[in-house]
């Protein structure tokens, strides 16, 4: 049987310029991870999907997700054309993606996102998803300062949206963030939070809350006994 070829081509119509263009995605059958992070960040043997998460019109450069908007208004395109689209050089990122290629996109999208003032949601997802990638490559400064910026945009989304619900998966990402970037105390606030909600009633998130809990308490448990100066106080 010959082998499956990992990539196949699907159309998408620019929601700024409105050209059609192809961008390529990885077969279903193939998105299978082998591990994934606390944080949602998946491993996998082959082809990445998460490189080709970003789709690029070679027109005009606007970068975007499936779940960006499928149109813009003309003031979200006079503010893309300002800030990014007279700057663009025509080329295409509708073949296979490396590493970098991948982040260029993200980096891209993240830029479109911020110039036609997206959703918050958006913007922090973008973030996230290039501290992913700078995780991949054990670039832990980089990896941090991304995360540091998708968890205050994530605070921004239930600052906005979260309050009067009970997204557990938001809530639940707000306290592993802060666990991975060091806050600790606000990271037991946040899973505490979720766990003792009674009107949260997403199992998966209450239990994975309780996983990171426990985790959280090593981490905290090495900590003790030292001081605002990083010393063991007892020394």
């Amino acid at each position: 049987m010959p082998e499956l070829i990992p990539l196949y081509s699907i159309k998408v119509k620019c929601c700024n310029c409105e050209h059609e263009f192809t961008t390529s995605r990885v077969r279903p059958s193939l998105k299978k991870a082998v591990r994934r992070d606390a944080d949602f960040c998946s491993y996998y043997k082959a082809e990445n999907p998460d490189y080709y998460v970003v789709r690029v019109c070679p027109e005009c450069g606007f970068a975007s997700t499936e779940n960006s908007a499928e149109q813009l208004s003309e003031q979200q395109r006079k503010a893309f054309t300002a800030q990014v689209g007279r700057r663009w050089k025509p080329h295409s990122f509708g073949l296979e993606r490396n590493w970098e290629t991948a982040l260029e996109t993200y980096k891209l999208a993240l830029i479109c996102a911020q110039s036609i003032n997206d959703k918050d949601r958006i913007i922090a997802s973008l973030l996230h998803h290039i501290a992913w990638l700078y995780r991949y490559r054990g670039e832990t400064e980089q990896e941090q300062r991304f995360l540091s910026y998708s968890l205050d945009a994530y605070i921004r989304v239930y600052e906005r949206d979260g309050i009067n619900g009970n997204d557990a998966r938001l809530m639940y990402l707000i306290g592993e963030l802060h666990r991975r970037t060091g806050q600790l105390a606000d990271a037991v606030k946040w899973f505490s939070r979720l766990i003792n909600d009674q009107k949260i009633v997403d199992a998966a998130m209450i239990r994975a809350a309780r996983e990171q809990w426990a985790v959280l308490r090593e981490q905290m448990r090495g900590e003790e006994g030292l001081d605002s100066n990083g010393m063991n106080s007892a020394t």
